[in-house]
């Protein structure tokens, strides 16, 4: 093969992984959304605060529970061909309420959504870690790891500007846009990507062993804290710490800029030491919870808390992916699938107790419940620093298309 071939080969790859970059940016963008317009969402179908906090409960429980269903069904199928029909049927389930403005089509829409979104970034690791060599693994698999970490610092705080000078629908709209745009790009630039055996039910009994359980339990813990009061620090920053309009859009950049940031530099530490990073960042998680409580009447120290807590937060994901997939051993390839599933179902419990409390309480309330849920995950953690990989050999020659996580260097 030539050098001008190679660089070719090379410019094709890197523009795949670039669109599936952008496919996981429009989910993630997709999947916050509410989180920044839950006023003017209650105000505009005449819900409440807690009601419309539903819709981020919805589209998690659809990608805990639909995603892993719908990614079993379409097991035997083409990848590029699951990828560009997972995005066709999340631009019409986002187009719905658009349209049709009934809050139970909304709340079913967004389950729905949930379920094809979760079932897009099953496929998309696999097709990310296809079209490299094993060598430039980690790199693919943080394409699609980076398109949710700027999702958060970049469209969810531009969906939020949109949405308060055009109202949500124009926000829905520009995220329909881009999801149009993602999907001209997977049909164009993703090739084809044949279905392989993955020995899923040889892989059950690693992939659900006690040891990996309580790292997936870890994880639902870790992001009920972290939704439980995300899900309404709108009303908190309004109420509590006294800004509106773009001043609120500054604040979730800020946040979304720092979650970003730890996504990335967790990588690094999962590598040197996964179990010690998980116990060190739960208790930063639940000493920023505890600033933001104390200090909400004053923004600029808010403002820091909120960096602290989204750096942290945010840098605790790689360590719990790796650690998930180490503890299976043989079953790693099956196992990686679950850190989405027990994220979502910590993201529903989260938003459920965060509203449950904002409904009861005042607006600081959901903050207080997600610095309960981070100090029970202090000791889980420290718990589970403990557990080991099984001794049982892996497969000299593992499926490297199901594989989500480098190997340390």
């Amino acid at each position: 093969m030539t050098s001008r071939q190679t660089a070719r080969g090379q410019g094709n790859t890197a523009l795949a992984l670039a669109s599936l970059f952008l496919g996981t940016f429009v989910l993630g963008s997709a999947e916050l959304l509410p989180v920044g317009l839950l006023n003017v969402i209650a105000a505009d179908l005449k819900v409440s605060i807690p009601a419309a906090g539903a819709l981020v409960t919805a589209y998690a429980l659809g990608v805990a529970i639909g995603g892993p269903l719908l990614t079993a069904a379409t097991i035997k199928l083409n990848k590029r061909t699951v990828l560009a029909a997972a995005l066709l049927l999340c631009i019409a389930s986002n187009l719905a309420p658009v349209l049709i403005a009934d809050y139970t089509l909304f709340i079913t829409a967004r389950a729905v959504t949930g379920a094809l979104g979760g079932l897009f970034v099953a496929v998309a690791f696999i097709a990310a870690t296809s079209i490299v060599p094993p060598e430039r693994m980690g790199r693919a698999i943080s394409a699609v790891f980076g398109g949710f970490a700027v999702s958060g610092a970049l469209g969810v705080p531009l969906g939020t500007l949109i949405g308060q000078n055009l109202g949500w629908r124009g926000s829905f709209t520009a995220v329909i846009a881009l999801a149009v745009i993602a999907l001209l790009a997977t049909l164009t630039l993703i090739p084809s990507v044949p279905s392989t055996g993955t020995g899923a039910a040889n892989q059950a009994k690693y992939a659900f062993a006690p040891r990996v359980l309580a790292l997936l339990a870890l994880q639902a813990l870790a992001f009920a804290s972290l939704y439980a009061a995300l899900t309404y620090i709108v009303p908190f920053l309004q109420t509590i710490t006294g800004i509106s309009g773009p001043l609120i859009s500054a604040f979730l950049l800020a946040y979304g800029a720092a979650s970003a940031a730890g996504s990335i530099a967790g990588g690094r530490f999962a590598d040197n030491n996964a179990a010690r990073t998980l116990t060190l960042a739960s208790t930063a998680v639940a000493l920023s919870l505890l600033a933001l409580y104390f200090v909400g009447t004053i923004a600029l120290l808010v403002i820091l808390a909120l960096l602290a807590w989204g750096l942290f937060a945010m840098g605790m994901v790689p360590s719990l992916q790796y650690r998930v997939v180490t503890l299976a051993g043989p079953g790693g390839a099956l196992a990686s699938s679950l850190p989405a599933s027990a994220a979502n179902l910590g993201i529903a419990a989260g938003s459920l107790a965060g509203g449950a409390a904002i409904s009861t309480y005042t607006a600081t309330a959901p903050v207080l419940t997600a610095l309960i849920i981070a100090a029970i995950t202090i000791p889980v953690a420290w718990a589970t620093s403990y557990l080991k990989p099984p001794t049982t050999p892996t497969n000299p020659q593992p499926d490297t298309t199901t594989n989500t996580i480098p190997n340390p260097a």
